[in-house]
C-alpha cells in the first residue's frame, strides 16, 4: 500500500510539473515588449540564449504532445474558440499556443488525476466499482482544475487593470490637455506606468501598435477594451468613440471619465471597508472567542469538576 501511494504521488507531482511547463511566460512577453519598446533585440541583452535554453526541453516536448492531448476536448464551434481565445487573452496569455497548451492541460492534468488517484487506491482493498468512482471524481477535478486556475488569474489581471485605470487616465488627460495627440498620449502614458501598473501599460502599448500597423483606431481601443474585460475600459472607449463622432473634446471627457472613475475607486474601497467587520466575525466567533472561553472558564470548570469529585463538598 505504501509503495502504490507513493507512486501515485510520484505520478501526480510529474502531472503538475508539465502543466507548471505548459504555461506561457508573461514575464518573458513583458520582457520582449520593453525590448522593442527600447529598440533593442533579445540577443543585445542577452535574454534570447536564455529563453532558448528554458524552452527548449519541456517546450519541445509540449509541442508534441499538445496537438493529441487537446483532440478529445477540441471545441466544437468556431465561437467556443474565440471565447476561449479571449478569455486567455483577458488573463495575460495571447500566444497561438496558449490555447492548445491550455485544452492540453485539460486532458493531461485529468487523466494524471485519475492515474494517481487510482494507483494510490489500489492497495486499499476496494472493489472494482469503488475504484471506478475514485478515479472518475479525480480525472473530473483534474480536468475542471485549468479552468479554476484560469478564472482565477482573469479574475487577478482584471482587478489590476481596474486599479490602475484611474491614475493612468488622469496622465492621458494631463497628456492630452498639454497638446499630445491621442495617440502619442497613450504611448506616454504606457511609458510613464510601465512599472507601475504593468498589465493596463502592456494593454496600452498594444493598441498603439496596432494603430502604427494601420488599424483604425477605434477599433484598436476597442480590441484593448476586450483584451481587457473590464466594465470601465469599455465605458472609457465608448465615451472616446462618442466624443471623437459628436466633435467634442475629447480633454474634456477624459477629464470627466476621469473623476467618475477616482470617485468609484473611492467608493468601492469605502465599500471593502465595511464590509471587514463582517468579515471579522467568522475569526472572532470559530478561533478567538473559543480562546477567550478557555482562558476565563477554563479554571472555574477544573475547580466545579473538583468539587463535583469530592462529593459537593465545598473547602
Amino acid at each position: 500500500m505504501n509503495e502504490m501511494m507513493i507512486l501515485g504521488a510520484l505520478v501526480l507531482i510529474s502531472v503538475m510539473l508539465i502543466a507548471y511547463s505548459m504555461m506561457p511566460a508573461k514575464k518573458e512577453d513583458q520582457e520582449r515588449i520593453l525590448r522593442r519598446m527600447a529598440g533593442k533585440r533579445s540577443q543585445e541583452d542577452g535574454t534570447g540564449i536564455q529563453q532558448k535554453e528554458k524552452s527548449s526541453a519541456a517546450r519541445a516536448i509540449m509541442d508534441k504532445v499538445a496537438p493529441y492531448a487537446m483532440k478529445p476536448i477540441m471545441p466544437k464551434s468556431a465561437e467556443d474558440m474565440s471565447s476561449l481565445r479571449s478569455k486567455l487573452a483577458q488573463a495575460g496569455f495571447r500566444r497561438d499556443n496558449a490555447t492548445r497548451f491550455f485544452l492540453a492541460s485539460k486532458t493531461i492534468a485529468g487523466g494524471g488525476f485519475a492515474v494517481a488517484s487510482l494507483a494510490a487506491a489500489l492497495g486499499g482493498g476496494f472493489d472494482p466499482k469503488m475504484l471506478f468512482g475514485i478515479a472518475t471524481c479525480a480525472g473530473g477535478v483534474g480536468f475542471f482544475l485549468p479552468d479554476l486556475w484560469l478564472m482565477v488569474a482573469r479574475s487577478q489581471r482584471k482587478e489590476k487593470v481596474r486599479n490602475g485605470l484611474p491614475d493612468s487616465l488622469d496622465l492621458l488627460v494631463v497628456s492630452v490637455e498639454s497638446g499630445l495627440a491621442l495617440d502619442a498620449g497613450l504611448l506616454r502614458v504606457s511609458d510613464e506606468m510601465r512599472h507601475v501598473h504593468v498589465e493596463l501599460s502592456e494593454e496600452m502599448q498594444i493598441a498603439t501598435y496596432e494603430t502604427q500597423m494601420g488599424v483604425p483606431r477605434m477599433e484598436a481601443l476597442q480590441n484593448m477594451a476586450q483584451r481587457c474585460g473590464v466594465d470601465e475600459m469599455s465605458a472609457l472607449i465608448a465615451v472616446i468613440t462618442q466624443a471623437e463622432r459628436f466633435g467634442t473634446s475629447v480633454a474634456k471627457a477624459l477629464r470627466t471619465q476621469a473623476d467618475s472613475l477616482r470617485v468609484k475607486r473611492r467608493l468601492a474601497a469605502e465599500e471593502r471597508a465595511q464590509k471587514t467587520a463582517v468579515k471579522l466575525m467568522l475569526p472572532l466567533i470559530f478561533f478567538i472567542f473559543p480562546s477567550i472561553f478557555v482562558v476565563l472558564l477554563g479554571p472555574a470548570v477544573i475547580q466545579l469538576i473538583k468539587v463535583l469529585g469530592s462529593g459537593g463538598a465545598l473547602g
